[in-house]
């Protein structure tokens, strides 16, 4: 993907969701990503983001990122999504709006903003 565009890349990024293989999805990712779930604390490296994506992937049937609408300017990307986390107990739908910054074929930076309340809500 070394000749893609930012967007590019976070569409592709985001259509590898559904694999559930995280080797996949960080070799998307810089060395130093930030992955930054807004409001918890950000969490930066491979090693970090995988325990993270581990966390909240575990038990899950599948992870569908409905892609909205995308927009870029440069190597930002916002993406306007509903993240369907499946479980066999579930399935929570969650709108998203997602910030990813891209340099050198790699994102550096990803930002998912959403209603924690409303994931929660879900769970119950």
């Amino acid at each position: 993907m070394a000749d893609a565009s930012p967007q590019e890349i976070v569409e592709a990024f985001c259509a590898a969701v559904d694999a559930l293989d995280l080797d996949l999805l960080l070799e998307f990712l810089s060395d130093d990503c930030v992955y930054h779930n807004i409001p918890m604390d950000p969490v930066v490296g491979h090693e970090a983001i995988r325990g993270f994506l581990e966390g909240f992937t575990g038990g899950l049937t599948s992870l569908r990122f409905e892609m909205l609408n995308v927009a870029s300017d440069g190597d930002v990307v916002l993406t306007e999504r509903v993240d369907h986390f499946v479980s066999p107990e579930r399935t929570i739908s969650l709108p998203v709006m997602g910030t990813f910054e891209v340099q050198d074929g790699k994102i550096t930076a990803w930002r998912d903003y959403f209603d924690l309340n409303q994931f929660m809500s879900q769970m119950a």
